[in-house]
This record gives C-alpha cells, structure tokens and sequence, in this order.
C-alpha cells in the first residue's frame, strides 16, 4: 500500500509551499506528491491523472484541504466517490479530521464524512462562483472608468502611409515597406488591408 500527496495552485504564479510542507509533515514523501499549477473548477488536470492512475486499492491519497481537491461540488463528490467506494483507497483530509476515511467505518461514521463532505464541497464552489463574480464586477467597473484590457494597440507609424504608396507604386516590395515601419512583413500586410479600407471607404 503506498501513500500519495496532491497539491494544487490556481495558476502558475502561485506557490504550493504551504501545503508541500503539510504534506510532508504528515508523512508523504516528496517524490509521492503530485501538484497541479490549475484551476479547481473541474479534474481535467495533468498531475491528477497521472494521481489517478497511480491510484490503487489500499493505497492513501493525501490533501491539505477539501478545496486543493476541486471546486466543483458533483465533481469532488464524485471523484472522491470514485477513490473510496469503486477503487477502495482511503483519503485523508488533512485541516478536517472527519475526513479521514481510516477513521469511523462504521454507519454513523460513514454518514457524518458524507455529510461534512458534501457541505465542504458546496462551500469550495460557492467561494468559486463568489471570486468569479467579484473579476466580472471588477471588469465591469474597471471597463467603465475607461480601463482597457488585453495588449495596447500599437500606434501606425508616420512613414506607414508613404510606405504604402511606395509598394502600390512598385518602388520597394512589401517586405522592404515592412523593415521601413520597424514590423514584420505579416503585420504590415494586415494593417495595409485595412489602410486601403479606411481609403476606400471615405
């Protein structure tokens, strides 16, 4: 029976420090830890595969907390389903003892991990959804003080326009015309296109 650790950030400038060493102190060794750089927002996650088919009958899976698992309510319940009833390995959840499924086999037992899990797993997606709605909100305001997102647009220099008479002339090639503006020969074409569109269109 072996024992395995998974640790999960939502993105990759997160650090995983804090649940590495829970982890460690409970007794997993580093190289049976897994650690995803991902959303929670489903299981469609490299490390955790590569968890789940290392996963065996009797073996012990490891989390800091409800939440490092996923944050899907019918997700997390399912996998967690998955592990415990269909392979028959154990979990435990390290920051709630209830979740500990060595612990309490017994029907009440059962019963108090299932129901303590099922409300942990709600509140990992409704604090989701909540942080979700807060960027939107935070979007919608930022949009409105005139905040524009994404990269700035590059402004079109002043040679352009000459540079584009110089081509449809036939005095330079458009690869010359590009080197010209200080961008590459695909950008000048596309702004070209849309230079003799606004030309035409007046």
């Amino acid at each position: 029976m072996a024992t395995y650790g998974y640790a999960r950030v939502s993105t990759t400038d997160q650090h995983a420090d804090r649940q590495l060493t829970a982890l460690l102190a409970s007794g997993v060794e580093r190289k049976s830890i897994f650690i995803d750089r991902k959303s929670g927002k489903d299981f469609s996650r490299p490390a955790w595969k590569r968890l789940r088919r290392r996963l065996r009958k009797g073996d012990l899976l490891v989390v800091q907390s409800i939440d490092r698992l996923g944050r899907s309510y019918g997700e997390v319940q399912d996998e967690w389903r998955w592990i415990t009833k269909t392979l028959g390995a154990e979990v435990q959840v390290l920051d709630m003892p209830l979740l500990d499924t060595r612990k309490n086999k017994n029907l009440l037992g059962t019963f108090i991990a299932d129901l303590v899990l099922q409300v942990l797993a709600y509140c990992a997606q409704f604090e989701r959804e909540a942080i979700l709605t807060r960027q939107r909100q935070g979007i919608a305001e930022a949009k409105k003080r005139g905040v524009r997102f994404g990269r700035p647009r590059r402004k079109m220099p002043p040679e352009f326009a000459e540079a584009v008479e110089m081509v449809r002339c036939g005095e330079i090639s458009g690869r010359e015309a590009a080197q010209l503006c200080g961008m590459s020969y695909s950008t000048f074409r596309e702004w070209m296109r849309k230079f003799r569109a606004d030309q035409n269109g007046k």
